[in-house]
């Protein structure tokens, strides 16, 4: 249920329903390390070898996926022959790259920079070399792409919002100031910073509501502070309605690729407070729709929560509309037209350089 799944989910979709053929192809969910298996045992929860079936953003979509039968790399024989096949991710990158010409033009969809501690950072590195062309969700990743691996023929496509998903009417503050954020464990998504902001933040608003949700159970060395109300994986169309109950949604990412939440809370009249990371770096406008700090910095962010909680009804409603005005024009339709674009000139390009290249079918 991840973010960037669920774009991958939703231009399969898009660009089926303009007429092309999209073929999704996926390994299920890991098996479960044996460290787990044990601890899940002495637990009461019985010995587990596969990790259940979870929801995905791809149920009840119409894209054809197909599934593999247990975890392991996704090889030639998996896939069909195409005129494009896209990697998703630096893992995927690894699998498509000896992939023959039959399977199409490669093309490298980049929704973040994966030099995590927690992932091999040495070939995470290396698939941004791969002589594929790349399609990036924001522009600090295109910059990236051209100053650090010297590619500078990538397409810009940044990520948009569903507006008839997430949405609001227009309403006045809460009764009692009310914070929201997205609950991950991940270091990079800077839950502790956020956290530490809001502890901060008590300390001249005591009354302070604070609102969550996410995938997980909140863990013991990332407790939520007490009285937080929080929602493990609520329905999608339960999810506006958890962005509108909040004065503003706190966002303290330490790396982002784009930042889904922050722009859906955004189109549901939510000012944003936010580190300098992904999508809200380049859209914030600090005192018009929302707030920026640096990564890290907790004290800028417990003032920018704070400087909005503490604006009047007035103020609050212009930070509010601006929030909605910043994502106004944003739409799937329009990010598809660029990305279909991209597509077309990543196949026209290898047309061109390798003319008696085998592209399709």
């Amino acid at each position: 249920m991840s973010g960037g799944t669920r774009v991958v989910a939703i231009y399969a979709d898009e660009l089926l329903r303009r007429g092309h053929e999209v073929f999704v192809v996926a390994p299920p969910a890991r098996p479960v390390p044996g460290f787990q298996r044990v601890r899940d045992y002495l637990a009461g929860k019985g010995w587990t070898r596969y990790r259940s079936r979870r929801p995905s953003h791809f149920d009840g979509r119409s894209t054809n996926v197909k599934l593999l039968d247990h975890w392991r790399r996704v090889e030639e024989e998996d896939v069909p022959d195409a005129d494009i096949v896209i990697a998703t991710w630096w893992e995927t990158a690894e699998w498509i790259r000896s992939f023959s010409d039959r399977k199409g033009v490669k093309v490298y969809f980049v929704q973040h920079h994966e030099v995590f501690p927690y992932l091999p950072v040495e070939r995470c590195r290396a698939t941004y070399q791969f002589p594929f062309h790349k399609i990036v969700v924001a522009r600090w990743l295109k910059d990236l792409m051209e100053s650090e691996y010297g590619d500078a023929n990538v397409d810009l496509v940044p990520n948009s919002v569903d507006r008839s998903q997430f949405f609001a009417q227009q309403r006045l503050k809460q009764r009692r100031p009310t914070v929201g954020l997205l609950y991950a464990t991940s270091e990079f998504k800077g839950v502790d910073i956020a956290l530490a902001a809001l502890e901060l933040v008590r300390t001249n608003i005591p009354e302070l509501q604070i609102v969550s949700f996410g995938s997980q159970d909140p863990s013991a060395h990332l407790a939520l502070p007490a009285g937080t109300e929080y929602l493990r994986s609520p329905p999608q169309d339960q999810i506006r309605e958890i962005y509108a109950s909040c004065d503003v949604w706190l966002t303290a990412s330490r790396s982002e690729g784009f930042n889904l939440p922050a722009m859906e809370a955004m189109a549901c009249r939510t000012p944003v407070v936010s580190t300098r990371a992904g999508w809200p770096e380049e859209a914030i406008k600090p005192g018009w729709n929302g707030w920026l700090a640096d990564v890290d910095d907790v004290a800028e962010l417990a003032r920018g929560v704070e400087w909005i909680l503490l604006r009047t009804e007035d103020e609050w409603g212009r930070l509010s509309d601006n929030a909605l005005a910043t994502v106004a024009t944003s739409s799937w339709e329009a990010s598809t037209d660029l990305f279909e674009g991209a597509l077309g000139r990543a196949w026209r390009k290898s047309r061109t350089e390798f003319p008696k290249a085998v592209v399709g079918p």
